[in-house]
């Protein structure tokens, strides 16, 4: 049976570059690997007739020859593979990227040779959700938080080892973190159950912590809330987070607003709005009214004659503080609402 072009195995053009016939074949391959494909023949065919064809593309020497002479200038050269385990092992690298597909393949994820974890970790970020009062987010306050956190244990000093035996290599890996596996034309490497890709295991773990290095502690804090924070903005507090590993860094905590209704008042951005009801009497004739600002200031309003139900005045730089210019305020802006009178007494009606 006549073999197929090496290009069209690959469904790449003769001008592929080296990177397009990599990115070819490691698609094919992952797509057609007899672990995916179990028991389909076809698939197994195609999964050879790709690494055949990238063993011979992906070689200057080689793909030359091909180019020029076909099937027959590979004679000299070493041919074409037969044992594929041997091609996949040289190829490695270009299945790097892939080791959530891999997981699925072996229940395990891969790992680059000689890159095996450090024992030393920045602590995870925390996140706490605070709620204030309207009033607190427009003018700033402090608000004390109390939460739980992962810290540094004091009896072992973050080591995990009790009174400080320290850590050997692990026996299952011998220090490379990693273990390789092998599943039908593959041969990966795996991270080491034993110690977790670390490389090392505790020889007489920490009685306070168990040998994770770290113990749960509550902590309370003041976390400053700046004037004028919108609802659903974060606070970020370096360094409170959970305590790194190892002797790594801390995280960070990082604490979400959510602003409580206003029974009053109503923010749009650093403006603010609010309605006030006044009698038909006061918007035909017009008036004067008192109005109480955000801050509890009364501030004289002149209700021009015939105002309309509905219309909006403006009082400016009376809304909320900008939260990187405090000194520098919104608008406030008063509905006016015409309170039409349900009964009317003799005099009224005769007028």
């Amino acid at each position: 049976m006549a073999k197929k072009d090496y290009y069209e195995v690959l469904e790449i053009p003769k001008e592929a570059s080296k990177d397009e016939i990599k990115k070819a074949y490691r698609r094919l391959a992952i797509k057609c690997h007899p672990d995916r494909n179990q028991g389909d023949k076809e698939a197994e065919e195609k999964f050879k007739e790709a690494t055949e064809a990238y063993e011979v593309l992906a070689d200057d020497q080689k793909r030359q020859a091909y180019d020029q002479f076909g099937f027959a200038g590979l004679d000299g050269l070493g041919g074409v593979p037969h044992d594929f385990t041997s091609v996949f092992r040289e190829f490695e690298d270009i299945f790097g990227d892939f080791s959530g597909i891999f997981d699925s393949f072996f229940g395990g994820g891969t790992r680059r040779r000689g890159s095996a974890r450090s024992s030393i970790r920045r602590g995870a970020d925390l996140r706490y959700d605070l709620d204030i009062a309207f009033k607190e987010a427009v003018f700033g306050s402090k608000a004390e938080i109390s939460y739980v956190r992962n810290e540094s244990c004091t009896a072992c000093r973050g080591t995990g080892s009790d009174r400080g035996s320290g850590k050997r290599i692990c026996p299952t890996c011998g220090g490379s973190g990693q273990v390789r596996r092998s599943s039908g034309f593959f041969s990966i490497a795996t991270t080491c159950n034993t110690c977790n890709g670390e490389g090392e295991i505790i020889e007489n773990p920490c009685q306070v912590c168990s040998g994770a290095g770290l113990v749960r502690n509550s902590r309370k804090l003041k976390a400053a809330i700046p004037a004028g924070i919108e609802n659903g903005k974060r606070i970020n507090i370096p360094g409170q987070g959970d305590g790194g590993i190892g002797g790594g860094p801390p995280g960070n905590l990082y604490v979400y607003v959510r602003i409580r209704p206003h029974g009053h008042f109503e923010r749009d951005e650093n403006d603010v709005y609010c309605m006030i009801s006044i009698s038909l009497t006061q918007a035909a004739l017009g008036s004067e009214i008192y109005v109480s600002t955000l801050d509890d200031k009364k501030v004289k309003v002149k209700i021009p004659a015939g105002t309309q139900n509905g219309k909006v005045l403006r009082l400016r730089s009376e809304g909320i503080p900008y939260i990187h210019n405090p000194n520098r305020r919104g608008d406030m802006y008063i509905k006016i609402r015409v309170a039409v009178p349900t009964k009317l007494n003799l005099k009224a009606k005769a007028s």
